[in-house]
């Protein structure tokens, strides 16, 4: 059946010093752009993290801090990272809870704005989990009767991804096989922010989903404890949790007008 794109569409995967989306920084990133017309356009990079790489990471994804002391930082980076996603629609393996927050927060940390507004998302191992309940190799070997190799470097897991989603296409008629339809396949709950911290209600209004207000709407928690506001700002939140707040806040503010 084919993917369906009316614009291009960016596969990514990251390998990262860990998996904490607010403090943990990239030290490979592989981008696999597709275009409504069939061609691809790849790059990747490994990335100097400037942070120490725990040896349980790399063991992991067997990127080194002697491997990557030479390597651009992402700061260096990020204007390339920019112009190859821009105007895109995002795709990956575990990218709508990972991938995506971090980037996000790596763009955000030196002074590039990101958001998701006019594009959509696809979670391809989200499709995959509803489906079948598997991992990404197996995944791999399931759908496309190939064993993966070199797991956990970025761009082999990249290409893997890509290969999946075009044989679930195929396999499954129901998830459909353009953007937004494989996007709303592949989300669970409707967040307002990458890291899930705030939820939409069934009214599409922002929610708190942790802590003493879970379940109350932000403006109203602003409105009772405008306090709460700064709190977060000056504690541990993804750079793109606190914009969100922000934005929420001056809407309100303007309402108010």
């Amino acid at each position: 059946m084919g993917l369906v794109l009316k614009k291009p569409i960016v596969f990514f995967d990251l390998e990262t010093t860990g998996i904490n989306i607010a403090n943990d920084r990239i030290v490979e990133i592989a981008i696999l752009k597709v275009f409504p017309n069939g061609n691809k356009e790849s790059k990747t990079w490994l990335v100097n993290p400037e942070i120490e790489i725990p040896k349980e990471a790399s063991d992991i994804h067997g990127i080194t801090n002697e491997k990557v002391v030479n390597e651009p930082t992402f700061k260096q980076l990020a204007k390339e990272v920019e112009t190859l996603i821009k105007g895109c629609d995002l795709a990956g393996f575990n990218s709508n809870r990972f991938d995506i927050p971090l980037l996000a927060e790596e763009l955000l940390r030196v002074g590039i704005d990101f958001d998701m507004n006019n594009r959509v998302a696809i979670d391809v191992q989200v499709i995959f989990h509803k489906k079948e309940q598997r991992t990404l190799s197996a995944g791999y070997q399931f759908y496309c009767d190939k064993d993966l190799e070199n797991a956990h470097s970025a761009e082999a897991d990249t290409l893997a991804t890509y290969e999946i989603l075009l044989a679930q296409i195929d396999k499954y008629e129901d998830i459909g096989n353009d953007v937004k339809s494989l996007s709303e396949y592949s989300s669970h709950q409707k967040r307002a922010d990458f890291a899930g911290f705030l939820m939409f209600n069934e009214n599409d209004e922002e929610c708190f989903s942790f802590g003493k207000y879970k379940g109350r709407k932000v403006v109203d928690v602003f409105a009772e404890n405008p306090g709460y506001y700064s709190w977060i700002q000056n504690a541990d939140f993804p750079l793109y949790t606190k914009k969100v707040l922000t934005q929420i806040k001056l809407r309100s503010l303007n309402t108010k007008k």
